[in-house]
Formats: structure tokens, C-alpha cells, sequence
């Protein structure tokens, strides 16, 4: 008898956790479809909210603006990852005596990998973690129920305006991104390993096709737009006082970067799956 009950506890239980995790998927979701819905509300009704959140995206406030906030990160992340493929890609072409197509590996990779991911962790890491951390103070702290107490929408006024803020500035962002790889690959192909420039820039300009660049910008918007709605709705659902703003800043940011690479891994699928777009022959 009591094995048959401490049986159906353990069940219960079970059955307890599984649909509470059901609960959650679909209060997330619902979260994300009224965040997406709110957008035009909120860019119609709080525009210089708005434009405030694009320049401290862009720029950072306080401290972090004296050093350029999210657009040295991004800026210097991506930097050293185009050389550092330069000098694994060098490196490792020379040991088959094709060190020349040192050009077509920063021209493939830079753009179809490594760029868009290294951009997407660093938003989950600025922005992200940024936009967590305030809602998430502001909920502990009972900001978001005086909004709410006032008649003001919380949501379209600090989730959509977040979303829209973040939206738009990953296009110039992700423009410095993909400048600062390019130059940093070819600095370190043509000044560190003496390469000829001319055999560098014909083998990058053959095989960078412009269409991968605009598919790269897709992606990134994609990765933009996920970071900022995980974030928000785990900034914004925040509880337990300062301790569990910190827990959900730390769930958000796991949460997005597997969402990424995931984005990554999907779209790569869909666009280069069927065909690289590229034909290496003599």
C-alpha cells in the first residue's frame, strides 16, 4: 500500500513539472507574440523612448560610453576573429602548398560563420544581458506595476521598444562588424605573412558573392530580433529580488546563445544547403 502511493506521488509530480514546463513554453510564447504585435503601438506612441534606446544600444550610457558601449565590442570581437582566421586559414593552407587561397577562406568564412555568430553572442552578451538586467530591476523593484498603475502598457513600452531599438541598430553594427573582419584578415594575411596584396584581394573579391552578404544581414537582423525578445521576456518575468534578477540574466543569456546557434545552423541549411554557390577547379 505504501509503495503503491509513494508510486503515485512520484507520478503526480512528474506529471506536475512537465506541465508546468508546458505553461511556460506557452506564457513565452504568448509574450513574444505580444511584443511583435505591440511594435507599431510603440514606435507610434514612444518615439523618443525609442531613439534613447538605440543610442544607448549603440553607444552605451555612463561608464560604458566612454568607451563606445556595444559598437567597440562588436567592433573588436569581430577584429580579432578575422585574424585569427587569416592565421589558422594561412596556416593551414600552406601545409598543401594553396596558401594563395588564403583570400577565398576569409571571403567564405568571415561571412557565412563567423561574423554572424560572433555578432550574436556578443548582443546576447551587451545588449542582451543589459536589457535583462533592467527590466529585471524594474520588476523587483515594482517600477513596472506603477507603469502598469498608470495606465501605461508595459509591454509595448519597454519590451516593443526594445525590440525596434535593437533591430535597427544591429544593421549598422553588423556593417562595422563585417568591415572590421575583412580589414583584420587581410592585415594579417598581407602585412604579418607576406602575402602579395594582389593575390590576396583577386582571390577574396572571386569568391565573396554579394548575395552572401545580404543573406548575412538577414541573419543577423534574425539573431537581433531573437536576443532581444529572449531577454526582454526573461527581464520582464524576473522575481525574487536582486539575486533573481541575476539568475535571470544568467538563464537569457545561455537561452540566446543556443537560440544562435541554432539560427545559424537553420538559415545555412536553407540557404547554402543545396548549393555552396562555388566551384573550386583548376
Amino acid at each position: 500500500m505504501v509503495l503503491g502511493h509513494s508510486i503515485f506521488v512520484r507520478a503526480s509530480r512528474s506529471s506536475a513539472r512537465a506541465t508546468g514546463e508546458w505553461d511556460r513554453i506557452g506564457d513565452q510564447a504568448m509574450f513574444y507574440y505580444d511584443s511583435i504585435a505591440a511594435i507599431p503601438r510603440a514606435v507610434r506612441l514612444y518615439k523618443k523612448e525609442t531613439l534613447r534606446l538605440i543610442a544607448e544600444i549603440s553607444m552605451g550610457t555612463g561608464a560604458l560610453a566612454m568607451i563606445g558601449g556595444t559598437v567597440v565590442v562588436v567592433g573588436f570581437l569581430t577584429l580579432f576573429t578575422g585574424g585569427t582566421i587569416a592565421v589558422q586559414g594561412y596556416s593551414s593552407l600552406s601545409n598543401i602548398g594553396v596558401e594563395v587561397l588564403t583570400g577565398f577562406f576569409s571571403a567564405f568564412i568571415n561571412v557565412r560563420i563567423a561574423v554572424p555568430v560572433i555578432s550574436g553572442i556578443a548582443l546576447a552578451a551587451t545588449i542582451g544581458a543589459g536589457a535583462t538586467a533592467q527590466l529585471g530591476a524594474m520588476r523587483v523593484s515594482e517600477e513596472i506595476d506603477a507603469l502598469e498603475s498608470m495606465a501605461i502598457s508595459s509591454i509595448p513600452y519597454l519590451v516593443s521598444t526594445r525590440i525596434v531599438a535593437g533591430l535597427i541598430a544591429i544593421i549598422p553594427l553588423y556593417a562595422l562588424a563585417s568591415v572590421a573582419s575583412f580589414l583584420a584578415s587581410r592585415f594579417a594575411t598581407v602585412f604579418i605573412y607576406g602575402q602579395s596584396s594582389g593575390v590576396y584581394d583577386h582571390y577574396f573579391s572571386t569568391f565573396l558573392i554579394p548575395s552572401d552578404i545580404l543573406w548575412s544581414f538577414v541573419q543577423a537582423i534574425c539573431m537581433a530580433v531573437a536576443v532581444m525578445m529572449i531577454h526582454t521576456y526573461y527581464g520582464y518575468n524576473a522575481s525574487g529580488g536582486p539575486v533573481g534578477v541575476g539568475i535571470a540574466v544568467g538563464n537569457a543569456v545561455r537561452a540566446s546563445l543556443v537560440v544562435v546557434v541554432v539560427i545559424t545552423l537553420l538559415l545555412s541549411l536553407a540557404i547554402y544547403g543545396a548549393d555552396g554557390k562555388f566551384n573550386l577547379s583548376g
